[in-house]
């Protein structure tokens, strides 16, 4: 299984900001080439530039409404080329073309789901848009096992910052890594917001002591 981020950025990046030294496009992410996952105001962006082939994403899901993650337009110009939006309830699990996907219930300001993609030997829990993970979403990871978890790195290392009750900071991410390190092979952060982080040198140079890869735009993992 291959993962595309088309995107890696919160919401307060925008067009505007393209001009910026490590400008990163609203999070978004390409699995396989088929199977997108928030169909943002930056994806046909996204598209353009890596050179990715918008006919043949078969499927969307998203994780929630906020607008740095739904854009319809975008998601009209997906359909029109012959794209299903998937939905599920939390904790249902569907088949959906070559994947099992599992959904769960996330913590974050509005309902959002994560999703736990199998494709039958590789598995991706894709966590952007909250805070601590919610048990059930332990436990998924812990029967599931994980080959790759992408966690949600808003705040950076800013402490003391009211949006942690909806987003995490990195020593939420570290201290999750370590416990949920049995059950998961590798990590990644995505979701970076603009006005709270360093450049992703730094970044990329912080986490990596803690085994946590820095996703970037563009940035594609093989599972």
């Amino acid at each position: 299984m291959q993962i595309l981020f088309l995107g890696t950025g919160a919401a307060d990046y925008d067009a505007s900001h393209r001009h910026l030294s490590g400008y990163r496009r609203n999070a978004s992410a390409l699995i396989d080439g088929v199977l997108l996952i928030d169909p943002g105001p930056c994806v046909p962006d996204a598209i353009e530039t890596f050179g990715i082939d918008a006919e043949k994403i078969r499927y969307v899901l998203n994780t929630h409404p906020h607008y740095d993650h739904f854009n319809k337009e975008t998601l009209a110009a997906l359909q029109k080329n012959g794209a299903e939006l998937v939905t599920l309830a939390d904790g249902e699990t569907k088949r959906v073309g070559a994947y099992e996907i599992t959904a769960l219930a996330a913590n974050h300001s509005i309902k959002t789901q994560h999703f736990i993609i199998d494709d039958g030997e590789k598995k991706i829990f894709y966590g952007l848009d909250s805070a601590w993970l919610l048990y059930s979403e332990v436990q998924a990871i812990i029967e599931k096992r994980i080959d790759l978890a992408v966690l949600d790195a808003t705040i950076g290392f800013v402490e003391g910052d009211y949006r942690i009750f909806e987003h995490n900071n990195l020593p939420m991410v570290i201290e999750m890594k370590k416990t949920l390190a049995p059950y998961v092979r590798r990590f990644a952060i995505s979701h970076m917001a603009r006005t709270l982080h360093t450049d992703h040198e730094t970044l990329a140079e912080a986490m990596k002591p803690h085994g946590i890869e820095v996703a970037y735009d563009g940035l594609t993992l093989n599972i």
